[in-house]
């Protein structure tokens, strides 16, 4: 195994060299049957140091590949149509000009979009991910039907079916979601080698990607300057090599001022023996575990969301269902939403802490009728109103008790084990042969202690807050 991760990196850094890639040998690329492939620093590395270089010819796009013209044709673009141009490259095996790169990629990426739906239900119940990489699933078995099969019926003598299965294309969708970079208006999406090689690390980003825009490769290209990566939420990722590999490597002409290349710039200085991450953007463990395939403990971007269907649910428990739609409604007309336009939710942060327009919704459901009718009627005339409430006078012990049933709800759908279940399986995990179970039980985990700490806010605030004026409420009719 050792050779072989060996071989595999000199091969890849041969491609690099004869493709007019430029690396610092301040580098150190690492393989390991473990942890996979990770850059470290051979010595005290600087901040705006740039210690390597791409050329944008040399990156894997739908402009580069060798099926552009079938791409092109189909007019199929982004992510789609660079999906078709990976498993065309890996259909021409070592005669593709990509074999070097290609050859140390894995098949595809540990993405949920990749689990069986099986794994997904198992794995991800109750989870941020479970119903999304099911709909993601089943919109990307459609694109291959309505884009991918006709591609073979059209072009036979180009297109070597073995290579365009639906799971050929959900393994190069796996590999785009975690590793593409967007280099430029002409190029779009790519597979940037090298830059891919940089592991993610939250809030600690030691080298960053840029993109200089060039005006030579497409006339739409009108905007200049550096397109920043982590603004355009994508990312770099994993591999390695050895030790002063990189001392024979010899620079290209390219001056510093050409945009054909890319740039890995350090923003930080990094000590002697430490790993260079880049960043990923500031995510949370269900993105990173969606996009990327992995998670981090105690990520402080976690949330968790509780969806408008569970408050409804709620609701209902208390109230008539005409009860509950009128005053939604009156939420909305005050100019509240959810955060999306398919279904609504409500985001509860890190730290417990619900969002504002929960508790709005929460305030105005629980107003007496009376109260609610002269509010409906001022809206009606005057239009919006007091969009700008504040959280505190609203914590009332009516939406204390509501915030803590609705944590209960939202955590039933994690099913019978408890959260100290979670955490036992999680020890007895091995992050090496299980990754599956281990990155879905630190997101299960780390949900589950923001439900916790939703019900200690509520608990808090309750101790504090004094009961509202609106009468008790019973369970009514409509």
């Amino acid at each position: 195994m050792i050779c072989y991760l060996f071989r595999r990196l000199r091969a890849f850094k041969r491609w690099m060299k004869s493709n007019g890639f430029e690396w610092s040998n301040a580098l150190e690329f690492v393989d390991t049957p473990e942890q996979g492939i990770s850059v470290k620093a051979l010595c005290q590395m600087n901040e705006g140091d740039v210690v390597a270089k791409m050329p944008k010819q040399a990156c894997l796009t739908i402009k580069t590949s060798g099926a552009c013209d079938i791409i092109e044709n189909a007019c199929l673009g982004g992510y789609l149509g660079l999906a078709v141009a990976i498993m065309y490259e890996r259909s021409l095996g070592g005669d593709s000009p990509w074999a070097g790169y290609l050859q140390l990629l894995p098949q595809q990426e540990s993405l949920p979009l990749v689990w069986t739906l099986d794994e997904v239900s198992d794995l991800l119940c109750g989870t941020e991910l479970q119903q999304t990489v099911q709909e993601d699933k089943a919109l990307v078995y459609e694109d291959w039907k309505e884009n991918i099969l006709p591609l073979l019926d059209s072009e036979p003598s180009k297109l070597n079916p073995t290579f365009f299965g639906v799971e050929q294309y959900f393994a190069a969708k796996s590999l785009i979601s975690s590793r593409s970079f967007e280099i430029d208006d002409y190029h779009g999406f790519g597979m940037v080698p090298l830059a891919d090689l940089f592991n993610h690390k939250t809030g600690a980003e030691d080298v960053h990607f840029t993109a200089l825009s060039s005006n030579d490769e497409s006339e739409d290209n009108a905007d200049e300057g550096i397109i920043d990566e982590e603004a355009l939420a994508q990312n770099s990722s994993m591999d390695t090599t050895e030790k002063g590999v990189v001392s024979d490597t010899e620079y290209s002409s390219v001056t510093e001022d050409d945009t054909s290349m890319l740039e890995m710039v350090m923003i930080k200085d990094v000590s002697s023996g430490a790993e260079v991450y880049n960043t990923y953007g500031l995510l949370g463990n269900a993105a990173l575990l969606h996009r990327y395939g992995f998670t981090e403990q105690d990520n402080t971007y976690d949330i968790v969301n509780i969806d408008m269907e569970l408050v409804l649910q709620w609701c209902s428990s208390l109230f008539s269902d005409r009860h509950s739609r009128s005053r939604i409604s009156l939420w909305r007309k005050l100019g509240y939403s959810g955060d999306s336009e398919n279904s609504e939710y409500f985001e509860i942060s890190f730290d417990g802490e619900p969002q504002i327009e929960l508790i709005i919704l929460l305030h105005i459901i629980f107003l007496p009728d009376d109260v609610y009718h002269k509010l409906d009627l001022s809206v009606a005339v005057a239009g919006n109103y007091g969009t700008s409430m504040s959280k505190k006078p609203l914590m009332t012990k009516e939406i204390c008790a509501a915030l803590l049933s609705l944590a209960d709800i939202r955590e039933s759908l994690y099913g019978l084990k408890s959260m100290e279940d979670d955490v036992e399986a999680l020890e007895r995990c091995s992050f090496v042969e299980d990754r599956k179970v281990y990155h879905s039980l630190v997101l299960r985990i780390s949900e589950r202690k923001i439900i916790q700490k939703l019900r200690n806010y509520a608990s808090k605030s309750c101790k504090i807050a004094k009961p509202s004026s609106a009468r008790k409420k019973v369970k009514r009719t409509a």
